[in-house]
């Protein structure tokens, strides 16, 4: 008996000791938390912020798009408008909405197409091929109802012939012949309507496929002659349409005498655009320029009833 009294004695003596023990790493350990805590905190708080960091920057879908139109002034309104701090653009033409072949992959391929960007900043992308496609307005409004577009015109018979200029140098550079203009546009002495180039210039029939879309107040009419003749006044109207800071200025642009039209500066350097830009028309008799101008006359009025404004067209 006395020996089972002695051995309970000594267990427990022996775990007073260990509860001892335990108890002062207790406390150590709780005086050591604070600064354990704080550098745990801050690695977290550092990877937080490097993820946070990582994740802001991401492809995102157009919050704008420039629609048209082809040889209109696309190329330079999106290098213009890339000029201001708060936009993103997309370097190539997409293609997505008006090539079944790219809108069959999703939406998930056209953000993979995008360029990177902050929050709050604008991505913007461009292709002139959607403006006359006739299934491109409600696809974009199934992307997104509330997106601001930007349609750039300029004379329809300049653009025409632009049109065809592009068209032949193509050709040429591949080899292939390509019939003069005057014989794709005219048809026993009368402008031939089922011409693709002088289709793209009828501007009204295409901007009433968009604006049984969206409402008037989300398309945007950039003059192109104008931001050829003189590229600030259309930039600061596309930065308040675009609900964009003004950032823009009169010193972003200087007139290249040697190009014949005005080229960009930012952060110290100048950038024109490329060979294409500028070049010389493919010829056209001065009779046949006046018979399109003629055509033009009815189509052109209809637009200017449409958009509320006077072009200075042929």
């Amino acid at each position: 008996m006395l020996w089972t009294v002695l051995l309970a004695l000594l267990v427990l003596l022996l775990l007073q000791t260990q509860l001892s023990v335990c108890l002062r790493e207790l406390r150590s350990g709780v005086s050591r938390s604070p600064a354990a805590y704080s550098t745990s905190s801050s690695s977290s708080s550092s990877s937080s912020s490097s993820s946070s960091s990582y994740n802001a920057t991401k492809q995102r879908l157009p919050g704008a798009i420039i629609i048209g139109v082809r040889k209109g002034g696309t190329r330079a309104l999106l290098e213009m408008l890339n000029l201001h701090p708060n936009v993103e653009v997309a370097k190539a033409e997409v293609h997505y909405f008006n090539v079944e072949e790219h809108y069959r992959r999703g939406l998930a391929w056209y953000r993979a197409q995008m360029p990177l960007t902050l929050p709050g900043q604008l991505t913007v992308e461009k292709t002139p091929g959607y403006f006359a496609a006739p299934q491109v307005p409600a696809r974009i409004w199934d992307m997104n109802p509330t997106i601001r577009l930007l349609l750039i015109v300029r004379d329809p018979a300049e653009r025409l012939v632009s049109d065809y200029t592009q068209v032949l140098h193509n050709r040429l550079t591949r080899h292939k012949p390509y019939l003069p203009l005057e014989e794709l546009l005219l048809h026993k002495g009368h402008i031939d309507p089922g011409y693709k180039a002088l289709q793209r210039s009828l501007y009204h029939q295409h901007l009433a496929r968009w604006l049984e879309v969206f409402p008037r107040e989300q398309i945007h009419v950039v003059d192109g002659d104008a931001l050829i003749r003189d590229p600030f006044p259309e930039l600061r109207k596309a930065e308040r349409f675009l609900n964009l800071p003004p950032r823009i200025s009169p010193n972003n642009f200087y007139y290249n005498t040697t190009k014949g039209f005005y080229c960009l500066l930012s952060a110290g350097h100048d950038k024109c655009l490329d060979e294409s830009k500028g070049r010389p028309h493919a010829p056209l008799s001065t009779q046949a320029f006046k018979k399109l101008c003629r055509y033009f006359r009815k189509p052109n009025k209809l637009f200017f009833e449409m958009v509320g404004r006077l072009f200075s067209w042929c």
